[in-house]
């Protein structure tokens, strides 16, 4: 911890569970719309009660029936009652139900946000962090044309983007990028294979090809489950290789530092599920001389202000991924928003917990369904 506190022991009180129906903002190129998944987001907003009325929040973005179901019928009923001195206890309570890591993530989170608002002390200092600001990027996938990938990525820096991350796959890869580095040469560039490259020898002729470009890395261009290829093409390259999917638990990044597969972490809350093994991913990491930054899974603005949190640690040095400018968003729920000016997001310092206080009546106005579990009194 970032300093010693007096051991209280926290004892759950309630959980409550709202799953919101959240409308995508309008701004930005307008889609067809294809189905109600087009027009509307489903987040779980979890909200974890102390027996004195404290409480701290935590979000599932883009949850699915299952998610709620073991939610509500498992994890839920498993933390009411639940005591801990710390957060990075709280996970005792639901580990024998199996990962889900989506769900733990989202009550591990609001375990941090209650304990450091038990403290008035915020909850990047809570987690260690040092900075009192974050760089920020933006994620851009396949777009129509080359030029059209220009013109967003003209976009991007207009509004203040520090750094461009490029959905790449075979076929839209080496073209893509040489087209954004002739037009912005200094930007900060790194690119995505979301897996979907193979060792055939066109693959591995792009991925040499991406090399040349001075990359700040190349990221999981192999499936999340073949670390040794991930390990052959490092030993190849003078880019460094980001792992994101490969890494889903501390064992596999242990197993991913062991085989030199990367030296770069996007280090996401939700995959790994919740905040207290992200930041033992971290330090991890920081051991052994690997870069990280905290990635996104479409959060509202209370997954948003965790992440923001989290990349507060010395570790996570490289921009944290924020919504790109003009994107359909679905609202923040927080006040004040989760917001990046000019490529950087403000790490809240004079507030406890996340730093930002829940919209409770937007919530209530969206929410479709919701459970309570333990005594509210």
């Amino acid at each position: 911890m970032a300093r010693t506190e007096p051991t209280t022991l926290t004892r759950v009180a309630a959980v409550e569970m709202s799953l919101v129906r959240l409308p995508l903002a309008r701004s930005g190129p307008r889609r067809r719309a294809s189905g109600e998944h087009d027009r509307f987001a489903r987040h779980v907003l979890i909200r974890v009660r102390d027996e004195s009325g404290t409480s701290g929040w935590g979000e599932i973005p883009g949850a699915d029936d299952s998610d709620w179901d073991a939610l509500v019928a498992d994890f839920a009923p498993a933390l009411v009652g639940h005591c801990w001195q710390r957060p990075t206890e709280a996970s005792e309570a639901w580990r024998p139900l199996g990962p889900r890591p989506a769900v733990a993530a989202a009550l591990d989170t609001a375990c941090w946000d209650l304990w450091s608002r038990q403290r008035d002390t915020p909850l990047a200092h809570a987690l260690g962090g040092v900075r009192t600001a974050v760089t920020t990027g933006v994620t851009l996938g396949r777009q129509s044309s080359v030029e059209a990938l220009v013109r967003e990525v003209n976009r991007q820096v207009g509004a203040g983007c520090k750094r461009v991350r490029l959905e790449v796959g075979p076929g839209w890869d080496v073209e893509a990028v040489r087209a954004v580095q002739a037009t912005y040469p200094f930007l900060v560039l790194q690119v995505d294979g979301g897996g979907r490259y193979t060792e055939s020898p066109e693959d591995l002729a792009a991925l040499h090809a991406l090399d040349d470009y001075g990359l700040l890395a190349i990221e999981q261009p192999f499936a999340a489950s073949d670390l040794s290829a991930h390990a052959r093409l490092a030993r190849d390259l003078r880019t460094p290789l980001a792992l994101d999917d490969s890494v889903d638990s501390l064992e596999r990044l242990d197993e991913a530092i062991r085989m030199e597969a990367a030296k770069v972490l996007n280090l996401r809350i939700g995959r790994l599920g919740g905040l207290t093994p992200a930041r033992r991913a971290h330090d991890r990491a920081v051991d052994a001389g690997w870069r990280m930054w905290c990635g996104s899974e479409g959060e509202s603005g209370v997954g948003r202000a965790a992440i923001v949190a989290l990349a507060s640690l010395p570790g996570a040095a490289l921009p944290c991924e924020m919504p790109r400018a003009g994107e359909r968003l679905p609202r923040d729920l927080v006040v004040p928003p989760v917001r990046s000016h000019d490529g950087i997001a403000a790490v809240p310092l004079t507030q406890s917990g996340l730093g930002h206080e829940v919209d409770e009546r937007a919530v209530n106005a969206l929410t479709v369904r919701s459970v309570s579990l333990g005594a509210l009194g």
